[in-house]
């Protein structure tokens, strides 16, 4: 961050000028070390901060977070320290934001910080789950390995999502595909059909007219209640915002026909792996309870894990 600053010089001459630092202490050292003697101190905050616009459009991707574990795991491993395997890491990268990120790590664990507290700073990049996963390496002294394992656990994670998406891509097209043609034969071709059955000035079979009258009753709603259907989407989407909106919509993603089945075997994967991973690392049970809870974005998926969790602090095993 950049400061402005007014100091005094041993010759009791007034300078101003601007600097760059990681805090506002680190700002007064260093014009301390300098031989002057901080007047005013003031941080500067532009109108349109390019840091936080270039955070927002470039995304961390999950490789950049596997491929910095693992390169961090080699060092330590080499012998490196951890300032220093940092510094080498944050070299190589490329991604702006993550850059920015192990920058600010290193200042930290300069500052006397440990580097689970440093990672914990910056939950965009590095989840619950991983800085718990480091503060237990710290005091076990096989930070390295637990980092291996970090790595691998995302790296499954990563495939496991991306197997998801794919399998869920397909039915979505389909779902799509199917609204917009049934669009277009409510919108153009089928009235072009009614108005030639109606010229025809003869008893139609009774499938024939339950056909048109259905497709008339969709025209008229499709075009004249759009603002009411909007409505309705607004409401229904604010209603997902809500504590019992949220648990519906998690309960209907893990029951829907053929999607809440892949949902449901993802959500199942995710905790097992996170559990696995945690308990292999030396962490009591309801302990990986509370982070794998945390670890869910589904509400009803998080409402049965902390049921479980209930029910073992009750006395009752993971069974």
């Amino acid at each position: 961050m950049d400061y402005h600053y007014v100091v005094c010089s041993e010759d009791n001459r007034i300078v101003k000028g601007k600097l760059s630092a990681a805090s506002e202490e680190a700002a007064a050292d260093m014009l301390a070390y300098s031989g002057y003697r901080v007047l005013s101190l003031q941080g500067i905050t532009p109108f349109v901060q390019a840091e936080k616009l270039t955070a927002r459009f470039s995304r961390i991707n999950p490789m950049e977070i596997i491929m910095f574990t693992r390169q961090l795991a080699l060092l330590l491993e080499s012998g490196t320290d951890v300032v220093t395997s940092l510094e080498l890491l944050r070299a190589q990268v490329t991604n702006r934001s993550l850059k920015k990120i192990i920058g600010e790590v290193v200042n930290d664990v300069r500052g006397g910080i440990s580097l689970s507290e440093a990672l914990n700073k910056h939950p965009q990049a590095f989840s619950t789950i991983y800085h718990r996963l480091v503060s237990v390496g710290e005091k076990t002294g096989n930070l390295e390995v637990v980092l291996r394992r970090a790595a691998d656990y995302m790296e499954r994670s990563a495939t496991t999502q991306k197997s998801v998406k794919s399998a869920l891509v397909y039915p979505a097209i389909l779902c799509i595909l199917a609204i917009i043609v049934i669009g277009v034969l409510v919108a153009f071709v089928l009235p072009a059909f009614t108005g030639l059955y109606a010229s025809f000035n003869v008893q139609l079979p009774a499938i024939t007219r339950v056909f048109i009258a259905g497709t008339d009753w969709l025209r008229i709603f499709s075009f004249k209640r759009v603002s009411s259907r909007r409505s309705y989407v607004v409401v229904g989407y604010a209603y997902t915002k809500t504590p019992a909106g949220r648990y519906q919509w998690g309960k209907l993603m893990l029951t829907f026909p053929r999607i809440g089945h892949i949902n449901l075997l993802n959500e199942l994967s995710r905790c097992c792996r996170s559990m696995a991973l945690l308990f292999g690392s030396g962490l009591p049970l309801p302990e990986i309870m509370t982070l794998v809870i945390q670890g869910t974005n589904n509400k009803a998926m998080s409402v049965a894990l902390t049921e479980v969790q209930q029910g073992m602090i009750a006395g009752g095993g993971l069974s």
